[in-house]
């Protein structure tokens, strides 16, 4: 792998954090198999595409997609707490609206963003390369991320949250609303998605309706390679777990993809198997070395 290629995965392992931060909310600390993420993620890369070329300033258009992927995941929300919907046809259904929401925002499958300002310009303007802007945004971005999500956790809410989602009956014996912890957990998460998905959308140059396909697998393989390469034992081992499996997770995908023996190699159409054999040996990681430990 060349060295272009290893900071292209350190770039796109940044951003995407935000995505797996989201979706570890979730899965992991809600114990909420939220599929809607899939569809929140190109829906914050329309938002802020269409505000953007409506001249907002790109900040405002990254906040407004953040809010445009929370509104996604309160009506997630909405459909299992209220109507009573399994979770997982919540999200389902909520990712198929998205589509359409998504066409009607932009009125086109793809709007490009090249020749517009965003929030890399600045930074380039400073004398950086595209990849040195990106990684600068990403990285501090990610931290911020981080940062807030480590202090909420230890927060009353976000004990009750994480209490939600070990044991649902006894939250409800203390009087603590689950629907409402799942509201919150639900909305803040797709709303990081979202987030991610308009950092994205200006750092490739255009939103697609696609281009949410497959987020929610990526998310669930940063948050395992993250627990295999850390324990999730502290709420800070988890989220900084969660970066750096993101990170190495674009890493193995890089690597992958630029494995040669003789004339077979990957291709980009293996991204799924690819992503499917690191999840795997992933969650073996941990049992093999637990095996490997009684053996000595």
């Amino acid at each position: 792998m060349t060295q272009y290629a290893f900071l292209g995965a350190i770039e796109h392992g940044l951003v995407f954090s935000l995505m797996a931060l989201g979706v570890f909310l979730t899965f992991r600390a809600l114990d909420f198999p939220d599929l809607s993420v899939d569809g929140s993620f190109p829906l914050g890369a329309a938002v802020c595409a269409v505000l953007i070329t409506k001249g907002v300033n790109p900040w405002y258009a990254v906040a407004a997609a953040g809010l445009a992927g929370a509104c996604a995941g309160f009506v997630t929300a909405f459909l299992n707490t209220r109507l009573k919907i399994l979770n997982l046809l919540a999200g389902i259904l909520t990712m198929i609206a998205s589509y359409s929401i998504i066409l009607r925002i932009m009125g086109m499958p793809n709007m490009p963003l090249l020749g517009y300002d965003t929030i890399f310009t600045p930074i380039e303007n400073m004398g950086f390369s595209p990849q040195t802007a990106g990684i600068l945004v990403f990285a501090a971005a990610a931290f911020l991320a981080a940062l807030f999500l480590i202090w909420f956790f230890h927060t009353d809410m976000g004990l009750a949250l994480r209490a939600t989602g070990d044991n649902m009956k006894m939250v409800r014996a203390q009087g603590i609303s689950t629907d409402r912890m799942i509201f919150i957990g639900v909305s803040f998460s797709n709303g990081l998605v979202a987030l991610c998905g308009a950092l994205a959308a200006q750092f490739l140059g255009f939103a697609d309706v696609n281009m949410g396909i497959g987020t929610v697998v990526a998310g669930l393989a940063s948050v395992i390679v993250g627990e295999a390469l850390l324990s999730s034992r502290s709420v800070l081992r988890a989220v900084v777990g969660v970066i750096l499996g993101s990170m190495l997770y674009r890493m193995a995908i890089a690597y992958a993809l630029s494995f040669q023996i003789g004339e077979f190699r990957f291709s980009p159409g293996d991204l799924n198997l690819i992503t499917a054999v690191i999840v795997v040996l992933a969650l073996t990681f941990p049992k093999l070395r637990k095996s490997i430990g009684v053996a000595k």
